[in-house]
């Protein structure tokens, strides 16, 4: 016996059910879009109030450069997929429904997923800077403060990333 029944997406149930999906979606999209930041003014908690080694240098060279999330938390190609489902629930009938309810939810879900991995991306710099020790370091962060060829900087490092500061 099945206890389960159609709701269609043009009565209030169904409505309601679009809705709340929808919504869910949303919701699991905002959580999946917290990134770590790559910036050398950003400290987590845990990287405060720690001792660290910083050494004086002068760029050598600054190559712009894309950083990009290492992995896909999931949540764009979840919440394209049941977009696109509920979506594609909407247009047909019949058997119809559901070939569209599942092309919705694959488009969906491929679409979601190309925006997760586009929201991923910030421009950052390779910055090469000759210690004052004569070594070499280069490190790659954001591109949030600028920094030139010529500059005197500081590398900070020992608490988690290393970062280039402007002296």
């Amino acid at each position: 016996m099945n206890d389960f029944k159609s709701v269609s997406v043009a009565t209030p149930t169904g409505r309601r059910l679009a809705f709340g999906a929808a919504v869910l979606s949303l919701v699991v999209l905002v959580a999946g879009c917290a990134n770590p930041s790559s910036s050398s003014a950003v400290y987590t908690r845990g990287q405060a109030q720690r001792e660290q080694i910083v050494r004086a240098g002068t760029v050598t060279g600054v190559r712009p450069i894309t950083i990009q999330n290492d992995g896909s938390s999931g949540a764009g190609l979840v919440a394209g997929a049941a977009l696109g489902g509920v979506a594609g629930n909407a247009v047909g009938g019949g058997s119809g429904r559901a070939l569209t309810t599942v092309g919705g939810a694959i488009l969906g879900a491929l679409a979601g997923n190309a925006v997760e991995n586009r929201v991923g991306r910030s421009s950052g710099y390779e910055i090469t800077v000759r210690l004052d020790n004569g070594e070499t370091r280069v490190i790659a962060q954001d591109a949030d403060v600028p920094i030139s060829v010529g500059q005197r900087v500081n590398i900070v490092s020992g608490a988690g990333p290393a970062r280039v500061t402007p002296l």
